[in-house]
């Protein structure tokens, strides 16, 4: 069942600390970064001269109770995962951390991204004899780290070597049995990667709000193309080891994917988002009583649309937190009553009012159906939907699971059938402009494609392979 939100692929984390209790702080690290994947979790730890590592499908709370956490080693060196597949099916075999073996010793890797020549890579490392048990490129990353190991001297080398060869976006962290945390970002910085300390050490992480759960300073974001070597004694290397000539940071991170309280690449996921809502104001301003968002990544750009519109924000919508994810019931009928038991309308703000409702996205527009005629048996007047990025109209090759081209509803109907359709009064979608001018504190350029089509890198739709499975 295709689902109306986009799901990004994972959160990473990783800690090297002067104590033995590793393990623990990067279980609080994956329950911040729980956002960012919800379909597996796994924690790998260094036990002396190997790697002991723990993962399955679903939460982090389900994956890890506090039995299971107790049987990881107790470690100064750990990393983490959190798991939504694009590349690869939702199954055990393709959680990760992926641990890999060969005859110098162990890595664990944990990646978020898409490599999109990957195939290629495995069918090579498949001649060379290597096996692969799962369908997800991160384990090609690895088998590639540990191949290009026997060739070198030193883990940060073999890893040097291996993400020479990688086409696409992948921020990684590797455990080695060298005592050894690398963390490395692609040359255009598709997705986050940040440095941060505490007292007992150092982390890495996909989002500074990991940072804050666990006792950690950001320190700065990883630049695109650099690797971050970190051991007990702190960070050790700081290189710049792919040419990075320009940038395409994913402009939804800003959008959607990441929580507020992180900052990305110099700006503030809470300051784009009021940003966005402030354009969205300026180029679709309409006559109504009150601003709500929806929840909950379209609450910040709701507030930005009434400072700037002068209309009065109000709480439209209240949500049950404790409402499983709706995408794992099996029925239809089933998944549409867990979206209402999730987002429920608040009469009392709605009923007579004309409002502005604000989200992030449609996508095949089922959601912002449901949500209007919600908003409507609650008593509202007229409904004026806004969204705080442009219309999808193209795939994305870079770990985020925008729909085939002729799945998005912007490139079947025009806008005014699109709110027809959704049954709103007026529809606004934020100009690509508008979305770049509301980040433009960002230190990076970003990647549009999903938008345009134009993309940092070409990203022809390569051929399938058999590690590959549909979404």
């Amino acid at each position: 069942m295709k689902q109306d939100k986009l799901r990004e692929e994972c959160g990473v984390f990783g800690t090297v600390v002067s104590h033995k209790q590793a393990a623990g702080i990067a279980y609080h690290a994956l329950l911040a970064l729980q956002h960012r994947g919800q379909e597996g979790a796994g924690i790998a730890v260094l036990d002396r001269n190997t790697i002991a590592c723990r993962k399955a499908v679903g939460l982090v709370s389900e994956v890890f109770s506090q039995k299971e956490l107790g049987k990881l080693p107790e470690s100064s060196f750990a990393i983490g995962h959190d798991r939504y597949s694009t590349t690869g099916g939702n199954s055990a075999e393709n959680v990760q951390p992926f641990v890999t073996e060969y005859l110098k010793g162990r890595i664990a890797t944990a990646h978020n991204g898409n490599i999109i020549n990957g195939g290629a890579i495995r069918d090579k490392l498949v001649s060379f004899g290597c096996g692969f048990t799962a369908s997800s490129d991160t384990e090609i990353i690895s088998a590639l780290i540990a191949y290009e190991a026997l060739h070198y001297d030193r883990i940060e080398e073999a890893v040097a070597a291996a993400v020479k060869q990688l086409r696409g976006a992948f921020s990684l962290v590797i455990l080695s049995s060298e005592n050894k945390l690398i963390a490395v970002r692609d040359s255009l910085g598709f997705r986050p990667l940040c440095l941060g300390k505490s007292e007992d050490g150092y982390a890495v992480a996909s989002e500074s709000c990991a940072f804050d759960s666990c006792g950690y300073e950001f320190v700065r974001d990883i630049n695109p193309g650099e690797m971050v070597v970190l051991d007990q004694s702190g960070v050790v290397l700081e290189k710049q080891i792919l040419e990075s000539t320009h940038s395409g940071l994913c402009v939804f991170e800003y959008v959607y994917f990441s929580r507020p309280d992180s900052d990305i690449d110099g700006l503030s996921v809470y300051e784009a988002r009021y940003n966005m809502g402030r354009k969205l104001a300026q180029e679709h301003p309409v006559s109504a009583d009150i601003v709500c968002g929806v929840l909950d990544s379209g609450l910040e750009a709701a507030m930005g649309y009434a400072a700037e519109s002068g209309i009065p924000y109000a709480v439209g919508f209240v949500k049950n937190r404790y409402i499983g994810r709706s995408f794992i019931i099996p029925s239809q009928a089933q998944r549409d009553t867990a979206v209402k038991l999730k987002l429920n309308p608040l009469r009392s703000t709605l009923e007579g009012k004309r409002v502005v409702l604000v989200d992030d996205s449609i996508v095949r527009g089922t959601t912002s159906e449901k949500i209007i005629k919600s908003v409507r048996a609650a008593g509202a007047k007229e409904v004026h939907m806004m969204i705080s990025s442009p219309p999808f109209r193209h795939p994305c090759y870079f770990g985020t699971d925008v729909d085939s081209e002729e799945n998005l509803i912007a490139n079947q109907m025009t806008v005014d059938q699109i709110r027809e359709k959704i049954g709103a009064d007026s529809l606004g979608f934020l100009s690509a402009g508008g979305l770049i001018s509301a980040c433009r504190k960002c230190r990076l350029d970003f990647c549009t494609g999903c938008f345009n089509g134009n993309y940092p890198i070409e990203a022809e739709k390569h051929t399938k392979t058999q590690f590959e499975e549909e979404k």
